[in-house]
């Protein structure tokens, strides 16, 4: 190339590191040895992210090159930018190490006339060029990083750093005059700061742009790659199999280091297959609703059906959030979603709206402690359909109409999560979630199940973590299986006992042309005859007796 080709093609590489990358950065391959950066697809859009957002997580299967790709761009950063500043972190040194090996083989492999800038100084731990740009590897002590001004940080294998959470609170000013993060990872269970980061991203509710690389996208492994018959969600292909077979991996090993599953760490409540299929279910909303953005909806509410939703309280000011679930209540499907921090008086105007929305659904709210002061701003907007609980025992009422002041003394507003209801409602949640009744979309919930534990023999939120999702659901689970259940089968049996009536008359008082409208039809002489079209429809039963006389029985097909 002459001059002006070489110029042209600095200025390309430069505003292009995925060009600069494919064409020019060279990697050590174990098995082939030394080739050119061809990138996958999915490496080539991490490059446009690390450009594009300053902070990216990346959750991830392993060998997938994404360090390789990482290291890359920090090549491109250094050789390119003036007084660049990269630091290195991550589980172990050699880790670390191995990422400046990566960038040393990247600059001694690049053309001449595109070392833009000399290497001053090269060693096991970090490589400074003549720019002023460097990167360093540094141990992950408690004060690691903390008096430098990083413009790119990398913490590899991110779930593996002892103590990240104190790590990242000296990390976090390093970068905030504009530098860039980039958090690599397997999964290493639930809990951990990477974890909690990654569930941030994905809800939204920090900086971080969440990325998941699952063992398929990688090319190579993909010739026969198909849907697991065993497991809805997830793939198999030889390579898959052989990969398991070779390595001995057990079924925790392989969710962890190749689907990118957060196993639940210590006894969860719920199995961890379990859990898997809940993920499996697990679906984007369609619209993010309130002021807030955090009501999830999954479906819009349909004509005629009944809805229910399950509250639990929180003061809106601590550390608990409150949430609610609406579900179809024919098949316990979710269709919405709340989880937000909010005063209650404002959460109680969320239920109410809801409510209204999902054709005056049933609304139960835990009604201990702040659950109250909820209802009775709830009473305040005068809605329709509130559950009501016996007072003093854990079967449940019948939902009142809200007539303020005329309650009958032995009912309570909501529902009472006591010591005595809670193993209980929590033991039908369960049940729900092992005989698939439940269907579930939220990845907020899933999370929150990762993290509900057996701790000292009861059941609750591990240290950091929350419930309220869960104990909104486990509410709904007992509602839908005491109340709502019964209900369904009262009137199911009451149905077929008129299909019963019809079908004896049909047989006993031999009605000629049966299958007609019985209004056409002349009975025998003092004969009982059973009409189901009187009254303007199918769902109105009467019984014509001799003379003339009816009567109706239609009050069997209400409630």
């Amino acid at each position: 190339m002459d001059k002006s080709q070489i110029r042209g093609e600095i200025i390309r590489c430069g505003r292009d590191p995925a060009y600069f990358i494919r064409k020019y950065v060279k990697i050590k391959h174990p098995k082939r040895g030394l080739l050119n950066f061809e990138m996958f697809d999915y490496q080539d859009q991490l490059v446009q992210d690390y450009v594009e957002n300053r902070f990216n997580i990346v959750l991830k299967a392993r060998q997938l090159g994404i360090s390789e790709v990482t290291a890359a761009y920090a090549t491109w950063l250094m050789l390119f930018h003036r007084e660049k500043n990269v630091l290195v972190i991550a589980s172990k040194a050699e880790t670390a190490k191995n990422i400046i090996r990566k960038v040393e083989t990247a600059l001694k492999k690049l053309p001449k006339w595109l070392m833009l800038a000399d290497v001053k100084i090269d060693n096991r731990l970090s490589i400074e060029l003549t720019n002023g740009s460097r990167i360093k590897a540094i141990a992950t002590s408690g004060d690691a990083g903390r008096s430098e001004a990083v413009s790119f940080l990398i913490l590899d294998e991110a779930a593996f750093i002892p103590k990240l959470d104190e790590l990242w609170t000296g990390l976090y000013p390093t970068v905030s005059a504009g530098g860039s993060v980039a958090v690599l990872s397997t999964p290493n269970g639930v809990g951990n700061k990477f974890h909690q980061l990654y569930v941030g991203a994905e809800e939204g509710t920090n900086e971080f742009k969440a990325h998941r690389f699952m063992w398929w996208l990688h090319p190579e492994r993909i010739s026969d790659l198909q849907d697991d018959p065993l497991r809805p969600g997830y793939k198999t292909s030889s390579w898959f199999r052989n990969e398991v077979s070779a390595t001995e991996m057990s079924p925790r090993e392989v969710a962890q280091e190749l689907e990118c599953t957060f196993n639940g760490s210590g006894e969860t409540y719920v199995q961890a297959t379990d859990i898997s299929w809940l993920e499996s279910n697990t679906l984007d909303p369609v619209s993010r609703e309130w002021m807030d953005r955090n009501l999830f909806v999954w479906f819009k509410p349909m004509e005629n059906e009944k809805y229910i939703i399950t509250a639990d309280v929180a003061r809106g000011d601590g550390r608990d959030y409150s949430a609610f679930h609406v579900w179809r209540a024919a098949t316990m499907e979710q269709v919405a979603e709340y989880k937000g921090k909010v005063p209650v008086d404002e959460f109680a105007k969320i239920l109410v709206q809801t409510g209204h929305t999902y054709n005056t659904a049933l609304l139960v709210i835990e009604n201990v402690g702040v659950g109250l002061a909820c209802i009775s701003h709830v009473s305040i907007l005068q809605y329709e359909s509130l559950y009501f609980s016996r007072r003093g025992d854990t079967e449940v009422g019948e939902p009142v109409n809200m007539k303020w002041g005329t309650f009958d003394d032995n009912l309570v507003p909501g529902f009472t999560t006591s010591p005595k209801t809670r193993p209980l409602i929590l033991a039908k949640f369960e049940e729900f979630v092992r005989l698939k009744q439940i269907r579930i979309f939220s990845t907020r919930f899933v999370e929150e199940v990762k993290t509900f534990v057996w701790n000292s023999g009861r059941a609750e939120a591990q240290r950091g973590h929350h419930d309220d999702l869960v104990m909104a659901a486990a509410i709904g689970a007992w509602i839908r299986d005491t109340y709502l259940v019964p209900a369904f089968a009262n009137r199911g049996t009451q149905e077929k006992m008129l299909e019963a009536i019809q079908l004896d008359r049909r047989y006993n008082n031999e009605i000629p042309g049966a299958n007609k409208d019985p209004r056409q039809q002349s009975p025998r002489p003092g004969a009982m005859q059973i009409g189901t079209y009187m009254n303007g429809g199918s769902n109105s039963m009467t019984v014509r007796l001799p003379r003339g006389r009816t009567v109706n029985f239609d009050w069997l097909l209400k409630g």
